[in-house]
């Protein structure tokens, strides 16, 4: 079965997540790992993209704290020890205290009762 049969690679993913799998695609020709989900390698234009669990690891390259009358949280882009970047949440930390260059591992959990993936500090 290829990625065109079925639904979507947006609808795969989070499908994966409601499993509670963090699952990024992998090229098969190329080996090189792609994030956000997509019908095609971007670099190369291979369609034989495949699912595998990411290992969830990665690093902070961005942060930035939100802060509500509601409290705090941060908004971050992680670089995935696989290679790509993502926008991710992380937690068990105060917002104010994440710093670029931190070790993160992700979990998958819920964010407005919808699942997501959010990484804590590594050894957290």
């Amino acid at each position: 079965m290829s990625q065109f049969d079925g639904p979507g690679p947006e609808a795969a993913f989070h499908a994966h997540l409601a499993e509670g799998r963090f699952m990024i695609q992998r090229s098969a020709s190329t080996g090189r790992h792609v994030f956000y989900p997509r019908v095609m390698e971007p670099c190369s234009g291979t369609a034989d993209l495949e699912w595998v669990e990411a290992s969830g690891l990665g690093t902070v390259y961005a942060t930035t704290a939100n802060r509500s009358r509601d409290g705090a949280y941060n908004i971050a882009l992680v670089d995935l020890d696989e290679g790509p970047r993502m926008m991710a949440r992380v937690e068990g930390i105060d917002a104010g205290d994440v710093t670029i260059g931190m070790r993160v591992r992700a979990s998958v959990g819920e964010i407005d009762g919808t699942p997501a993936v959010i990484f804590h500090p590594e050894g957290a």
